[in-house]
């Protein structure tokens, strides 16, 4: 299917993972796409076996998104679709409410709420000038249930999902022709998720392998998330076929949340 032909989009930490399983599905489906990361080799190069084009940023600067979106809107005249999936688990020895350095907090938050915020209001005001578009903001079920073990990161992606409900009611009310929904992967199988085993399985001293079991076996659909299942949701919701939803949380995750399996934790 070729339903983003003619759309422009943007995906923020769009070098690995998420990112750049969205960015190749919404290229397939015929979109321009420009991916943005602060790792700028890796970016690289998957912009170019991409055929994206690559922006450095840094999500938490402010003055960069004026920047990138005027870089954007120079090079292909217009937005239409923003996913902002940047974000950053943080350290996961000093997590839990008791020992969560405050340094730490803030870090995550600067990354996972700030710089998704940043880029909603850079988006509203391209998008107005486009004439409508959709803004997709990755968050987690950690924003819709409780992790403990990982305080800051699980509040960060309950504040994008609050914040995702406000820009889509606030759109709608100003009759701009804008969505604005939220994704809600479970564990995905990218390099992060393998580094956060990595470090899980030290602190507690197993092997990654079983962590990722144990992670697994909470799944009623007996497997992990694939990053290209969050792609398909982040094409569904950037495309007309998502024309009459905003403010809709989509939870991706084998049945985990839907099913109640976090009761079994």
């Amino acid at each position: 299917m070729m339903r983003l032909e003619h759309k422009t989009a943007l995906i923020t930490g769009g070098a690995s993972g998420l990112g750049k399983a969205a960015a190749q599905r919404l290229a397939a489906e015929g979109a321009q796409v420009v991916i943005t990361d602060i790792q700028t080799d890796l970016a690289r190069e998957t912009a170019t076996q991409g055929g994206f084009l690559f922006i450095q940023q840094d999500v938490c600067d402010e003055g960069r998104w004026v920047e990138v979106v005027r870089e954007v809107e120079g090079h292909f005249g217009r937005l239409d679709i923003l996913v902002n999936n940047a974000g950053i688990v943080g350290p996961v020895d000093k997590a839990t409410p008791e020992d969560t350095p405050l340094e730490n907090w803030r870090k995550v938050f600067a990354v996972n709420l700030e710089g998704v915020f940043l880029g909603c209001r850079a988006g509203i005001s391209a998008m107005r000038r486009s004439g409508s578009g959709s803004i997709i903001n990755i968050s987690s079920i950690a924003g819709l249930v409780a992790m403990p073990f990982a305080t800051a990161y699980g509040a960060s992606k309950a504040a994008v999902r609050h914040l995702t409900k406000s820009v889509a009611q606030y759109c709608a009310e100003q009759k701009l022709n804008i969505r604005c929904n939220s994704v809600h992967p479970g564990d995905v199988i990218t390099p992060l998720l393998e580094r956060v085993a990595a470090e899980v399985a030290r602190t507690r001293g197993i092997s990654a392998e079983q962590f990722l079991e144990k992670e697994t076996s909470y799944s009623p659909m007996g497997d992990l998330t694939r990053p290209e299942d969050i792609a398909a949701a982040v094409a569904y919701l950037a495309s007309s076929d998502a024309r009459h939803v905003t403010g809709d949380a989509l939870i991706v995750d084998g049945g985990y949340v839907n099913c109640d399996s976090y009761g079994r934790i």
